[in-house]
């Protein structure tokens, strides 16, 4: 909710926000020759629009039997108007298509730098952030940015041009009117911009307000199968209620301020048309000044006007823009991982053999620094062997896991593969040497092929089937009606836990990757889905390094050797029945402790 309200917030105008703004102003650069056709346009349709009411004007006063010097009777100048229109119109279009081109193009290019940057950045960014955060930025924040790319700028431009021009016309044409006009503006100004500071913050309570019901509505219908377990269906719906009444509360107080706002505006604005309209015609009485240019001079007053009132949605609009830019380029400047480049696909293509040693190895996660998770891990594993990591939760058994796949780059100690350092490996040409099959399995919201190529993204038809079959998922993939076609459903909901499981296996079977890690691979399986998937992970197994995180102990009594891992340190190492033979030993006594549990 912080988060979301500091989002909200508007940043102040000065020297440092604007240069951020315009750094954003760098993705418009290729488009530049848009942007100038555009800006050309764009002063065009305002220009000649000023021209408008000089010609209402004549058209009156001719109409009245004034001559004109250089237009001669009323169609002449009625056509003049239209000739006005017409181009305005004209330079209209061909402004909002310019600056189309330049805001879709240079948006795209944002959003794509930050989703690069995003699948760039190390997961340490990520233990920091809400997905929901990151999303707002490439979503709202870009968005916010278009608008001042297209109207903001562009309107800015205008209003200035109309609100400059315009004056030094009215000089031009009438001074003693023009002074009396402008002494009625500061009026406008300073009352506009004390009700709108105050009807501003008045809006930002109502967001946050309902931001607040908002909050409600995503908790329960994350947690739907919660709250009705717990039948509080009542107390949530009275939540909502409660955090509703206090938006309607406060939304009603801004409309009763926003109401007398703007009829104070109205009654002031036209007010001073009044005024001027009445110093005019007095003006008009004595001869010093014609209809016509006193209507004109009205028309103008009001573009004048509509001028000043537009650049103070500029600049509040321009407040949110800074903020968003900020944001934008708080992500864009993050530091990224390596990236694969097309040298590397050459190196990628040569498997390592799956030797792997870690030597006094310490590391603390960046969130929390004072708390060293490994404390001096010392791992040798030869190619091909297969290796268990035990011991209790938070020992550190995950962690090892995560700085073999290089997730984590801060660590202390040597970390090698095949006696080179990882830090000399090509980082993606060295994580395609390395497979995980996770507890939580994670499948996309395509089909099966889909999520099963997504080990290998150019596979055949006849590699996703042998992928299938050697992960003893074939079978009941073609037991669906679509079969390999058949959608699984938003993170393979509509699969069950076995399914997902051999889907995931096979994904890595098609990776065919040097390393393997299993991390919890059968924990929550029932018995009949974890014998197929036991069966399916030996397959996986075979001729490859492996590293099997366990906690169900009967899992890994196959393997070369086991280390415990105790408070980041390896406190024991043998196979099976070496580390049953240590008397009051950590893995002899979580033996005991989960064979009295089973037969409970």
């Amino acid at each position: 909710m912080q988060k979301k309200q500091e989002d909200n917030k508007k940043s102040k105008l000065n020297k440092a926000s604007l240069s951020k703004l315009l750094g954003i102003y760098r993705f418009m650069t290729p488009y530049k020759t848009w942007f100038i056709l555009g800006l050309i346009s764009l002063v065009f349709s305002s220009t000649v629009l000023l021209g408008f009411p000089y010609f209402t004007g004549k058209l009156i006063d001719t109409s009245l039997g004034e001559s004109s010097w250089f237009l001669d009777g009323i169609n002449d100048i009625a056509l003049g108007l239209v000739v006005i229109l017409i181009v305005q119109s004209l330079f209209s279009f061909l402004r909002i298509y310019f600056f189309a081109q330049v805001s879709e193009r240079s948006m795209a290019d944002i959003r794509q730098g930050l989703y690069e940057t995003y699948m760039t950045l190390p997961q340490s960014f990520y233990d920091s952030r809400r997905t929901g955060e990151l999303l707002s930025r490439i979503t709202s924040d870009v968005s916010l940015l278009q608008d001042t790319f297209t109207v903001t700028l562009s309107e800015f431009i205008r209003q200035t041009s109309v609100l400059i021009i315009g004056i030094i016309v009215l000089f031009v044409t009438n001074p003693e009117l023009t002074l009396f006009m402008l002494a009625t503006i500061p009026v406008l100004v300073i009352s506009g911009f004390l009700f709108g500071r105050f009807i501003r913050k008045l809006s930002k309570q109502t967001q946050d307000a309902l931001a607040d019901a908002n909050i409600v509505v995503e908790e329960t219908l994350q947690a739907v199968s919660t709250v009705k377990t717990f039948t509080n269906e009542l107390f949530e719906i009275s939540r909502y209620g409660k955090s509703l009444k206090e938006v309607v509360r406060l939304a009603i107080k801004n409309s009763i301020y926003r109401g007398g706002f703007v009829s104070f505006i109205i009654f002031a604005l036209f007010g001073g048309i009044v005024m001027v309209l009445w110093y005019g015609a007095n003006l008009v009485e004595q001869g010093e000044i014609t209809i016509g240019e006193l209507t004109s001079f009205i028309i103008y007053t009001m573009f004048i006007g509509g001028s000043i009132g537009g650049l103070g949605n500029i600049y509040g609009s321009l407040q949110k823009a800074v903020g968003a830019s900020d944001r934008v380029l708080e992500i864009l400047n993050e530091d990224t991982e390596q990236v694969i480049v097309k040298d590397d696909y050459k190196e990628a293509k040569t498997k390592i053999k799956g030797g792997i040693e870690f030597r006094n190895v310490k590391f603390a996660y960046p969130s929390r620094k004072d708390i060293e998770v490994l404390k001096g891990i010392d791992l040798e594993i030869a190619p091909g062997e297969k290796i268990a990591l035990v011991g209790q939760s938070g020992a550190g058994k995950s962690t090892i896991t995560q700085l073999l796949l290089r997730l984590y780059h801060d660590f202390e100690g040597y970390l090698g593969i095949d006696g080179k350092s990882i830090t000399q490996y090509p980082l993606q040409v060295y994580r395609k040497n390395i497979g995980i099959v996770p507890q939580d399995i994670v499948l996309f919201g395509g089909t099966i092929r889909e999520n099963i190529a997504y080990g290998k993204v150019n596979a055949t038809e006849q590699e996703i089937r042998e992928a299938a079959r050697k992960a003893y998922a074939l079978e009941f993939i073609e037991s669906f009606p679509d079969g390999f076609n058949t959608l699984v459903g938003e993170r393979g909901l509509k699969l069950s836990g076995g399914q997902r499981q051999r889907i995931a296996i096979a994904r890595a079977i098609l990776k065919d990757p040097a390393i393997l890690i299993l991390d919890e691979a059968t924990s929550s399986l029932d018995a009949e889905s974890e014998i197929l998937v036991q069966q399916a992970l030996e397959s996986l197994m075979n001729n490859r390094t492996t590293i099997v995180i366990a906690h169900r102990l009967a899992t890994i009594r196959k393997v070369d050797k086991i280390y415990v891992i105790d408070q980041g340190k390896i406190s024991e190492s043998g196979t099976h029945t070496e580390l049953l033979s240590i008397e009051n030993g950590i893995y002899n006594n979580l033996v005991k402790l989960q064979f009295d549990l089973s037969s409970q």
